[in-house]
């Protein structure tokens, strides 16, 4: 018979989850990492309510099929930028990921933001950690029932209006606004800021370390841009052990201990719930609560701090720290060229488009004496912000006659038909299919032009 107090793998594998409540912490990385989320919240908040001349800062504006981001317009068909964007995204992650570690995880990541918002709203209702596990063991009563009911509205208010700030980046937030006082809201505005708010809930007020630990696969791959000179959060075990606890005035030496004293208050700090002592673990988000609250204790006892501090396996073992190493090279290379390419690009790139569009009733026709004439559509677009009056040329045929109906005047973001006829001389024709230029240029922005090539057809030439 298995003794009764061996736990079998299944009791293990299907153990219930125990809520982590962490212990605040005061020190220089926990002022950082504070600061860092009061910005990054405070820009995702407040970008939406920002305006840019008659309309809104940051805008993805699905129906008119226009992305707005300050005062560069985005169109479906610059969507190519979007791919170089998560591209250049994710070797931002490899670059300071080989250099400094989980540094996104512990002071950048949104669900460690938002956690760490949910985190505030419950202490600020029930008190530090060991009010939150006192209350946690205690029946319920009426005083019990209140504080749940008072941070359980509070995070739902907080979920919601993340909601509704997230549909405002894509609705402008003043028309949703409007419809929030006047209970108008659309089918999908509804859904989508039930649905996000009901996501922000799960994420940061239930799940937590778990979505860190169990569903975020960045936990998962990191380990391969990992190496010796990649700065970690670490236990210093030469000096740590032996741990065991003491007075403040203790001698360590008499009783053969380290500086670790056991206070077992760097696993009390851990919104994870590991014991840095163990090694580096993939569990650790490299959030420096540890290092803080180590510090802080060493201080108390008269030891030196950086028992658990931000370094690298090879100054751990004495070894010297090479921070330019290839891998650092590489991500970093690739990285100012992505940034370059795309900056250039985006400088660059034409604010107006032009499909040209033969007239498909007739391929030419005779109009005079020796004189050929194409019918053509120009669907123009405006891709800029203000609206431009367009001069059209046509090269490629001498002495070919370009006749339009209308002027080309065209409000920003609008698209316009053009109607034109072209007209050559047949003895200017070298062979039945020639090739046109059409150029397009913005009377008050010479350097905004555009051209696109199309075919003029005639009679076989004898």
């Amino acid at each position: 018979m298995k003794p009764s107090n061996i736990d079998s793998p299944t009791d293990e594998l299907y153990a219930k989850h125990k809520k982590i409540y962490p212990r605040i912490t005061f020190g220089f990385f926990s002022r950082l990492k504070a600061l860092s989320g009061l910005i990054l919240l405070g820009l995702y908040y407040i970008l939406p309510w920002l305006s840019w001349g008659d309309r809104q800062a940051v805008l993805f504006d699905l129906p008119a099929r226009q992305f707005h981001i300050f005062g560069i317009t985005f169109w479906p068909q610059d969507f190519i930028y979007l791919a170089f964007i998560l591209i250049l995204a994710a070797i931002t992650l490899f670059f300071f990921t080989t250099l400094a570690g989980r540094l996104w995880c512990g002071f950048a990541c949104p669900q460690t933001i938002w956690t760490d918002a949910f985190l505030w709203m419950e202490r600020l209702v029930e008190g530090d950690r060991a009010k939150q596990l006192k209350l946690a063991k205690a029946p319920m009563s009426l005083r019990k029932f209140r504080l749940i009911v008072t941070k359980q509205t509070l995070w739902i208010i907080f979920s919601l209006f993340t909601g509704f700030t997230f549909v405002g980046y894509f609705t402008p937030i003043h028309d949703l606004t409007h419809e929030l006082l006047t209970f108008n809201f659309g089918d999908w505005e509804t859904f989508w800021i039930l649905f996000y708010g009901f996501a922000t809930y799960g994420n940061a007020g239930f799940l937590r370390e778990q979505i860190c630990m169990y569903m975020c696969p960045y936990a998962r791959f990191q380990s391969a841009m990992f190496d010796k000179n990649t700065m970690i959060i670490a236990y210093d075990e030469k000096r740590g052990e032996n741990r065991g606890p003491r007075k403040r005035k203790a001698v360590k030496k008499q009783k053969d201990l380290g500086d670790c004293i056991n206070c077992t208050m760097c696993v009390q700090v851990c919104p994870v719930g590991i014991d840095i002592r163990d090694g580096l673990q993939y569990q650790c988000i490299s959030c420096s609560a540890c290092i803080d609250v180590c510090n802080d204790i060493m201080d108390k006892m008269d030891y030196p701090r950086g028992l658990i501090s931000y370094t690298t396996e090879n100054s751990l073992n004495g070894t010297p720290v090479n921070v330019l190493r290839p891998r650092v090279f590489l991500y970093g290379g690739i990285l100012i060229a992505i940034f370059i390419s795309i900056g250039i690009s985006i400088s660059g790139r034409s604010m107006a488009e032009m499909d040209v569009i033969r007239d498909r009733t007739s391929l030419f026709k005779e109009v005079g004496a020796n004189l050929i004439e194409n019918v053509y559509q120009l669907r123009i677009m405006n891709l800029d912000d203000k609206p431009h009056n367009y001069d059209l040329t046509v090269t490629g045929i001498k002495d070919l006659k370009l006749l339009k109906d209308q002027d080309i005047q065209i409000n920003k973001g609008s698209i316009i038909t053009v109607p034109i006829r072209l007209i050559a001389e047949a003895k200017n024709l070298s062979k039945r299919s020639m090739t046109i230029t059409f150029n397009l240029t913005a009377k008050d922005n010479p350097k905004s032009a555009i051209t696109e090539e199309a075919r003029f057809l005639g009679p076989i030439m004898r």
